[in-house]
């Protein structure tokens, strides 16, 4: 066996939602809504599994995908990107990134990560070979840092890979930020793979801006997007590849050889949802941003000390004013056994040096189970 995944321990979010079936509990940990997602959507999918090619399709997806994301990105992030030359189709976007990190790392080379991280991220890099340089963001606006992006950056750095907007932070990092982080990959010729899977999933009026937009990254830049974040349909692992022609050309040997294409009819809809009217993803967004908010009041109603969060599906809370004496790891446990609520410790997020005070908890679902998992909470500063 795999000496990396068979020493791997269990991953938080199986542990958290296994006790939560357990304890009947609401589960405000695993990221992913309550609804089904856009029901025209979905049928355009049915329609083409019953009426349309189920056989393999193009390596690189369906021209009609690919053009509709190029469509797309141009119309809401002003990128000219070519659908032939500059876009692949892949079987979610974590497939897309274990794809360009097999592609783009050699052994030995140096890969910057910003933790807290997505759980799958410092495996891959590991499985690829890579060696990780990790930047710790900390509470309460989990910033860049001029400072910490000069100790991890050194001559060996050769790729970095990047989450915006991030989770678990729920952080929009800022135009100037992100500036800062183009000079450094400019200033050691490093490739950026740049996760912004919750491009859509962004509030207050923010607006995103993708790696391929900063000076001089366009070249040297892998945007990965996902319809299953856009549509709110986890489930459906359909992500977007963007990149120049140079580098478009290893990352689609890489994907030929990991799923090596994407279900057609899933395609078809998500071409179809690409194209949907403009206010369609602007109503989302608010019925989202809605959520946020009701989950933000009643918690800190509850006595939480309530994190801001501009995008994803979460939101955090930082346990250190409370002076609890328990990290938020036993936290979350005593919240599922003993209130029957289901949240996850960001400190499962960090490879080393942790943060241990900040509980995250999702908002993508229904009022009625926000309200019941407030209501299970009672008040955090009366035990």
């Amino acid at each position: 066996m795999n000496t990396l995944f068979a020493n791997l321990p269990t991953t938080v979010f199986e542990t958290m939602s296994r006790l939560a079936r357990e304890h009947q509990a609401v589960n405000l940990g695993q990221g992913f809504p309550d609804d089904p997602g856009p029901l025209d959507v979905r049928e355009k999918a049915a329609q083409a599994v019953v009426h349309g090619w189920n056989q393999y399709p193009p390596m690189m997806g369906l021209p009609e995908l690919r053009h509709a994301v190029a469509d797309h990105y141009r119309h809401w992030q002003g990128l000219d990107l070519d659908a032939e030359a500059e876009v692949m189709i892949t079987s979610g976007a974590t497939e897309a990134l274990a794809g360009a990190l097999l592609a783009l790392i050699e052994p030995g080379d140096e890969v910057v990560l910003f933790q807290p991280l997505y759980d799958a991220y410092l495996p891959l890099v590991q499985r690829a070979g890579g060696v990780a340089r990790l930047v710790r963001l900390a509470p309460p606006y989990w910033e860049l840092t001029e400072e910490a992006l000069s100790a991890a950056f050194t001559p060996k750095t050769r790729l970095v890979l990047f989450n915006n907007p991030h989770n678990p932070t729920g952080r929009v990092f800022s135009r100037g930020e992100l500036e800062l982080l183009a000079a450094f990959c400019r200033r050691s010729d490093a490739v950026l793979v740049s996760d912004e899977v919750w491009e859509h999933v962004i509030f207050d009026g923010h607006i995103h801006q993708s790696c391929l937009s900063l000076p001089g990254l366009r070249e040297r830049s892998v945007k990965i997007g996902s319809a299953g974040k856009i549509f709110g349909m986890t489930g459906w692992k359909v992500g977007f590849v963007c990149a120049a022609p140079g580098l478009m050309k290893v990352l689609s040997k890489a994907h030929q050889f990991l799923t090596f294409t994407t279900p057609p009819a899933l395609q078809h809809a998500v071409a179809y949802g690409l194209g949907k009217p403009r206010d369609w993803f602007l109503d989302t967004r608010a019925e989202l941003q809605r959520s946020r908010d009701r989950l933000a009041l009643g918690l800190s109603q509850a006595g939480f000390p309530v994190l801001p969060s501009s995008a994803t599906y979460f939101l955090n809370v930082d346990l250190a004013p409370l002076a609890l004496n328990i990290d938020d790891a036993a936290f979350c446990q005593q919240m599922v056994t003993q209130r029957g609520v289901a949240a996850i410790p960001v400190s499962a997020f960090y490879a080393q040096e942790a943060v241990r005070s900040v509980v995250r908890f999702c908002f993508a679902k229904t009022d009625a189970t926000l309200d019941l998992a407030l209501a299970r909470l009672g008040d955090v500063r009366h035990g």
